[in-house]
């Protein structure tokens, strides 16, 4: 396909703290022609790997959801000089020469849209030149200034990249799904997924359920289980988005009350997931799942409970790399002037190109 060109260095870190993506990637962004093409954008990863943080990184950002102002200033400073590290390495590492620009999401540790208020971290416009190349980051706070939710940002990239699929869902951090619905994209956040299982994963001195094996062994406790299905975040209507703070104010706080034991609680809150998520797919829909719950081969167990649903869990590299190659692909279209963000899905006042570019 004809079209402009870039090569980018894609980055994301999620909200369940598995380490820094970095992904080399091919964009084309088509010509005016083009655009008429069923498929017109095109993105390929070309190469890619996790960072996983130091203990004491996952502790401090995982800490940061209660920092003061002081401290925040601080830990984004550090934050971008980290992030600029790790960039820079992947880029020696590999012998990457030709590169365009450097699109990156930056580390969320802040996310109350309802309140205007979204802070991701490692976005300072330091990181250019401590990068040596054009960057182009910030991506959610004009969506959340515009009233909108500044997430879920990726489901533009969906339905650029992948709209042959009825859904596409991401299991990260948090669970959220894509769709096209009269004519227009649609997406939210529909549950904890990772923020939840890993901390109870570690209780059993592993970093994460491993294909779901701690959750199959345990037992369901019902009434959590209930309890946790008649959370009100449920029963509002999208656009909506979650943030580590509900986990930590309103999930947390509830499954302690039941005073059950690690297996058993990841075991009720797969249960759960899966039930969630069950409920956002009409029978008989193809919905491609990437992020690292498509690993979780017990939740997808109870996911595949309808036989008229088809679960396309892709190759590994696609997994893992999706949000930082649509994050690279955000950074091209803030470049080309080009929506990057839109109303349908965030309930800002606008579709949008957002995000902030910084010159070395």
């Amino acid at each position: 396909m004809e079209g402009k060109n870039y090569n980018v260095i894609g980055v994301m870190s999620g909200t369940s703290l598995d380490g820094v993506d970095i992904a080399y990637l091919k964009v084309t962004v088509p010509n005016g022609n083009d655009a008429l093409n069923p498929k017109p954008y095109q993105a390929e990863i070309c190469l890619a790997e996790t960072i996983s943080y130091t203990s004491e990184w996952s502790q401090i950002l995982t800490d940061a959801v209660h920092y003061k102002s002081a401290e925040l200033v601080q830990l984004n400073e550090k934050y971008t000089k980290l992030l600029a590290q790790l960039i820079n390495s992947f880029i020696a590492k590999h012998g990457l020469s030709l590169i365009d620009t450097v699109c990156s999401h930056g580390h969320t540790v802040i996310h109350k849209p309802e309140i205007g208020l979204t802070l991701q971290i490692g976005n300072l416009p330091n990181i250019a030149t401590l990068v040596g190349k054009k960057v182009v980051c910030d991506f959610r706070v004009q969506d959340v200034e515009l009233g909108g939710q500044g997430a879920p940002l990726v489901p533009i990239g969906d339905q650029l990249l992948f709209g042959e699929y009825d859904y596409c869902l991401n299991l990260g951090g948090f669970a959220n799904v894509s769709l096209e619905k009269d004519s227009l994209r649609i997406a939210y956040d529909i549950c904890a997924v990772n923020t939840v299982l890993n901390v109870y994963a570690q209780k059993l001195g592993k970093g994460y359920d491993d294909r779901g094996a701690f959750a199959k062994a345990g037992t369901i406790h019902h009434s959590l289980l209930e309890e946790l299905n008649s959370l009100p975040f449920y029963k509002a209507v999208a656009p909506k988005s979650l943030g580590i703070e509900w986990v930590h104010e309103t999930v947390f706080p509830l499954i302690e009350r039941f005073n059950l034991g690690p297996k058993d609680i990841l075991a009720t809150f797969t249960k759960h997931i899966a039930i969630q998520l069950v409920a956002q797919f009409e029978r008989g829909s193809a919905v491609l799942v990437t992020g690292g719950g498509a690993y979780n081969t017990y939740l997808l167990d109870l996911l595949k409970l309808d036989p008229t649903m088809e679960f396309i869990v892709p190759d590994n590299i696609l997994v893992e790399y999706k949000e930082a190659l649509i994050f690279g692909l955000l950074g091209v279209l803030k470049l080309e002037n080009k929506v990057n963000t839109l109303a349908s899905v965030t309930g800002a006042s606008k579709d949008h190109s957002a995000g902030k570019i910084y010159l070395p």
